[in-house]
This record gives structure tokens, sequence and C-alpha cells, in this order.
């Protein structure tokens, strides 16, 4: 029973966090075309990094070597991943750049199946398909490939391996100290990334408000959210509810942005909510179909 609570729970918690992050795409495309992408990352994660490291110290103090190696590990995945999407969204239309971010629910599985050797279900691969038609249908709308999506598409790929690492080494105990630990080295890696050719600052009270809006929901709180629910879900389960990421998107480009809602965008995010839907319904109905990964997290 405690185990499906907090099953509920990581759920109810990553789907807030796609929420947040969703949230998140219309401002980083907004601050970007005045402040480089490396730049911003520099300030917002360096922010994040301070704070955390000041309020959860003694959660860092307690992880011992292994866990501190394993938190730099997925530092450098997440840091990179957010980096090359950063850039990425910099070229590359915030529609198109959802999409192809959001393929990582495809190539979590494949990760997940060829680095672990753990078999996938095939009716988790039908729910990945049911998701990535309706991230297609959301988001697409004329599709080219060019340096902006390639380097999103890198992002992807970094994000897929940072969600599968997540799954496999998390545990609730020692989330906290993960998550500042990963906060830190992604900092770490923004700030040499920017310092070169010096770190241009947001400017106007806008900017910082969304800046800082960043560092405390889609960064502190979201990555902690992250690292505790995936002690507690399996990496392909955790990828299909992550994909709700661009319908949240959607939403808030259509309330507070300036585009138009289009059946596309209603038809591709009921089909991202029922592959979501579908996967939960068969977690707790049939949990046999699970991905061997789940497994672990009960030993």
């Amino acid at each position: 029973m405690q185990h499906a609570a907090q099953s509920r729970l990581a759920t109810l918690l990553l789907i807030a966090l796609t929420a947040v992050w969703g949230s998140t795409f219309f401002l980083i495309h907004d601050l970007v075309e005045t402040v480089p992408p490396v730049d911003f990352l520099a300030v917002r994660f360096t922010i994040a990094a301070v704070i955390m490291l000041v309020a959860f110290w003694r959660s860092v103090r307690a992880l011992d070597r292994r866990a501190v190696s394993i938190g730099v590990g997925l530092g450098v995945l997440c840091g990179l991943a957010q980096i090359a999407q950063t850039q990425g969204l910099a070229t590359t239309p915030a529609s198109v750049s959802g999409f192809i971010t959001g393929t990582y629910v495809v190539l979590t599985p494949v990760f997940t199946a060829l680095l672990l050797r753990e078999k996938v279900a095939g009716s988790t691969w039908a729910a990945v398909a049911l998701a990535t038609v309706g991230l297609a249908l959301l988001s697409l709308n004329g599709f080219s490939v060019g340096v902006g999506e390639a380097i999103t598409l890198l992002a992807a790929v970094l994000y897929a391996l940072h969600i599968v690492g997540l799954g496999r080494f998390s545990a609730g105990e020692i989330a906290v100290g993960l998550s500042v630990v990963q906060m830190v080295v992604i900092a770490v890696l923004c700030l040499v990334g920017a310092a070169p050719g010096g770190i241009v600052l947001p400017s106007g009270a806008g900017q910082w408000a969304s800046v800082l809006y960043m560092v405390a929901f889609a960064s502190i709180l979201a990555l902690w959210a992250q690292t505790w629910a995936q002690a507690h879900l399996p990496a392909t389960r955790a990828a299909i509810i992550m994909t709700v990421e661009p319908v949240f998107a959607a939403f808030f480009a259509v309330t507070l942005g300036d585009e138009s809602l289009t059946a596309r965008m209603l038809v591709g995010g009921a089909l991202v909510l029922a592959a979501m839907y579908a996967v939960e319904i068969l977690a707790r109905r049939r949990p046999g179909e699970l991905p061997a990964e789940a497994l672990h997290h009960e030993v």
C-alpha cells in the first residue's frame, strides 16, 4: 500500500513539474532574444545552486562517495541537455523544439532496453507510439531540419539518458542531496560555457521576474520533484507522464501568449493525455506488464 501511495504521489509531482516546465517555453524564447542562451542558464542555475547549497547542506554532507559520483554524472547529463535545448531554442520555433525535446519518450525505453538489458512491454511501446503521434500533432506544422533542430535532438538524447539514470540510481532518502549535487554541476557547466565571452545579465524587472520564477519552480522544486519521483517510478513510465509538458506549453501559449487554439492542438493533446492515462492504468491493474526496471524500486 505504501508503494502504491508513493507511486501516485510521484505521478502527481511529475505532472506538476511538467506544468511548470511547459509554462517556461515562451518565457525562455523571449529571454534568449536579448540574453545569450548559455548566459541565461548560468544566471538561472547559479542562483538555484547557491540557494540549494545553503538550504540543504546537511543533506549533501550525508551522501556517501558513490551517491555524490552518481549526482555528478546525472548533473552532467542534465546540464548539457539544458544547454543544448536552450541553444537550439534560439533558432528553432518553440513548438518544434517542444516536439523534438519530447522524443525522449521514445528514446527512454530504447536506452532502457539497450543499456540496462531490460525488457520493455509491448503495451508500453504502444503508449510511447500514441504519445509520439500526439506530440507531432500538438507541435508540428511543417518541419525542417537545421542546426537548431539537430542540437535540440541531442538535448532529447541527453534528457533520456538522465531519465534512465535517475530511474536506476535515485532513492527517496537521498533525493534532496542528489538534486543539490546535480544542480551545482549544472551551474558549473553553464558558468564554464558562458564565462569566455562574459556573462550578459537579464535587464529590467520583467526579465528578472521570469528568471526568478524559473529558479524557484522550474529549477529547485522541479529537479527535487523529478529526483524523488523517479525513485518510485520506472523510467519509461516517468517519460510517458512527462510528455504532458508540451500540452501545458500549448495551453500557456494560448492563454498567456498570443497563439490561437487549433484542432491539431486539441487532438494532439488528447492523444498525449490518453497515453499517460493508459500507462497509469496499466501500472495499477497489470503491474506484470511494467518494464522490468520497475522491480528494483521494491527490492
